[in-house]
């Protein structure tokens, strides 16, 4: 993909395969915020604004590197898309979210995230997240880092409930005393279906949680989260079926290591398009 180091700032000038809108709002990433000139998002202990140019876009930040990785910007999306859109049922989809990426987010902050998404809506996830953020991490300019595994793994219950968390509460206490971010990260080494079945052993990881844990932490591309748009999409398109888990080894066996990138695609596509025509 085309785009520049000067600073500060990266500069992209290739909107074919950069649309920030797409990539921050089709639901794999609740770090961030829409301000009036651009998005500002905080991964981590880190910052970045993204600002709209006439011509592209401009990343600023004072850890560039770090979001040239995190934005995926070395890699071709165009040419994922190229493949995608042999299936048909990929064509109005690439279209509509043109400028997606998958974004290469921490392990750590991924798994609470969507421990925390589980049954929630995006408005809610986001408060919970920063709910976490503003008592237990550090202060980062407007923001707050992410919580570190020492501070989360000592609270209680009633503290993640304090925060919004509710039932998944009792979730979040039990798997950070399961696993941590040093033993998340050995888990590279695994098969993704080694690695999806030791994720499922934890407290409040079911499969599509484990799914997205895949697929926004770990880059793991050849599986499939379904949630209700996802099913909704599938028993339109192909034979129906009720079981989620089935959806998604069925797609998974239909666009194998494009799988990932089919999901974002058809999701956005799905509850952006068709969600708001309903």
């Amino acid at each position: 993909m085309l785009y520049t180091k000067e600073g500060n700032v990266i500069k992209i000038r290739d909107t074919s395969q950069f649309n920030i809108e797409h990539i921050l709002e089709c639901g794999q990433v609740f770090c961030f915020e829409k301000v009036e000139d651009g998005y500002e998002v905080f991964p981590q202990n880190k910052f970045a604004k993204i600002i709209k140019e006439e011509k592209g876009y401009q990343i600023i930040s004072k850890d560039i590197d770090f979001f040239v990785n995190w934005f995926d910007l070395d890699n071709d999306y165009n040419d994922i898309k190229e493949r995608l859109n042999k299936f048909e049922i990929m064509n109005k989809p690439l279209r509509f979210g043109y400028g997606i990426r998958i974004l290469k987010q921490d392990i750590f902050e991924t798994l609470i995230s969507f421990i925390i998404s589980a049954n929630n809506n995006i408005k809610r996830i986001k408060l919970i997240l920063n709910n976490l953020r503003e008592r237990l991490g550090k202060k980062n300019g407007k923001y707050y880092s992410f919580p570190d595994y020492e501070s989360l793994k000592g609270c209680s219950e009633e503290f993640f409930k304090s925060c919004g968390a509710g039932y998944r509460s009792s979730y979040l206490v039990k798997v950070l005393k399961q696993i941590s971010p040093e033993e998340l990260e050995q888990m590279r080494a695994l098969s993704t279906l080694q690695l999806r079945n030791k994720l499922i052993s934890l407290s409040g990881v079911g499969p599509k949680v484990a799914d997205c844990i895949l697929l926004f932490g770990y880059n793991r591309a050849d599986v499939f989260p379904v949630d209700t748009w996802i099913m909704q999409m599938y028993n339109k398109v192909y034979p129906p079926l009720d079981n989620r888990e089935m959806i998604s080894k069925k797609l998974v066996e239909i666009f194998g290591k494009l799988s990932g990138y089919a999901q974002q695609y058809l999701f956005y596509y799905q509850r952006s398009f068709v969600g708001n025509k309903k």
